[in-house]
């Protein structure tokens, strides 16, 4: 008796997930001269990219809000349809070990959203940034230090509007050879944010 009562519940359930997905139209969301909030959090571990002796061993976590703008409709064939965004992002990143550091700095970002799969929209993403840091390990060793990084994810829309994301995203470190050392420093990152779309 159970099951049979639950059985249709859970159909429509089903029914109500499909409907509200078909229901979203990323055309409204992703319209031209949209912006976007986009506060975030990550995590990140040092990778010894190169192999060399003397490797710290790096361990921290960020926070940044990205503000960003569409600056076109979406475009593009088949599962390229998609909408490309970019922004500005102040972010901080706090090295907890195995030295205690900073990186707080301002960067510029693009991030390109595929919108073929309704509300699930996977991203791709570059950054660069610059910035003040008192990071001395051996390394980097300066003042000033650039943070890129490029990655991927994906985000989901709970409403038209709001959307939850989680990726990956592959970091770089360096000073540009302003002082010495300058070996600069890869690291592995996952982050996971919120953006808010507004007209």
């Amino acid at each position: 008796m159970r099951q049979r009562a639950t059985a249709p519940l859970a159909v429509l359930l089903v029914l109500l997930a499909t409907s509200a997905a078909l229901a979203y139209d990323p055309k409204q969301t992703f319209h031209q001269g949209a912006f976007v909030i986009s506060p975030e959090v990550g995590y990140g571990q040092q990778f010894d990219l190169e192999g060399k002796s003397g490797f710290t061993g790096l361990e921290f976590v960020n926070a940044g809000v990205r503000f960003g703008w569409l600056p076109f409709n979406p475009v593009g064939p088949g599962p390229l349809y998609g909408s490309f965004e970019i922004g500005l992002e102040p972010v901080y990143q706090r090295y907890f070990e195995p030295v205690d550091a900073y990186f707080a700095g301002l960067g510029a970002t693009f991030r390109y959203h595929f919108l073929s799969l309704g509300r699930l929209v996977p991203y791709a993403e570059l950054a660069a940034a610059a910035g003040g840091t008192d990071l001395k390990v051996k390394e980097i060793r300066s003042d000033f230090a650039f943070m890129l990084w490029g990655g991927a994810g994906v985000s989901y829309f709970l409403t038209d509007r709001t959307a939850v994301y989680g990726g990956y995203r592959y970091q770089h470190v360096c000073n540009g050879g302003i002082e010495r050392p300058n070996r600069g420093f890869e690291s592995h990152t996952g982050v996971a944010g919120v953006s808010l779309f507004f007209e």
